[in-house]
């Protein structure tokens, strides 16, 4: 999970831009990149962001 931002707001670029390009859900995306799903959505929720997984995309 190294290379994934610690900063939530270039965390929520970062995911959407993986999400929508690379992936077909949050899960796969923290398997590939062997990230915590909880961890993820806690810290982008504490910064006002919500994951859809109809859209599979953080609003």
């Amino acid at each position: 999970m190294s290379n994934i931002p610690k900063d939530p707001f270039l965390l929520f670029s970062f995911i959407n831009m993986q999400l929508r390009d690379n992936y077909a859900s949050l899960e796969e995306f923290c398997a590939a990149n062997d990230a915590d799903p909880d961890e993820l959505t806690e810290k982008l929720k504490a910064a006002g962001f919500e994951y859809n997984a109809e859209l599979n995309q953080f609003r």
